[in-house]
């Protein structure tokens, strides 16, 4: 039966793997988006900014509320899937 159905759905094979790289470029585009180390390199450069005075208090507070709330997505999404890397 193995051989048959290969056999029989072989014209759809392109499809098939097709499906399978959406897939891999799906699951590791998300795996970068979902990546909590940028985000936190984007905030310890946020705080060197305001250390050298590059940006303002007013600058920096919206900015970090920004990045904290993608931390707290990322972690949230992490918790969701139980990928605790």
């Amino acid at each position: 039966m193995g051989f048959l159905t290969t056999i029989l759905t072989l014209p759809i094979a392109p499809l098939r793997g097709t499906a399978w790289v959406v897939d891999q470029v799906l699951i590791a585009a998300e795996r970068e988006y979902y990546d909590p180390a940028p985000v936190r390199e984007q905030l310890a450069a946020l705080v060197e900014d305001l250390a050298e005075g590059r940006v303002d208090a007013a600058e920096f507070d919206r900015r970090e509320d920004a990045l904290l709330d993608r931390l707290d997505e990322i972690e949230a999404h992490r918790s969701q899937t139980g990928d605790g890397s």
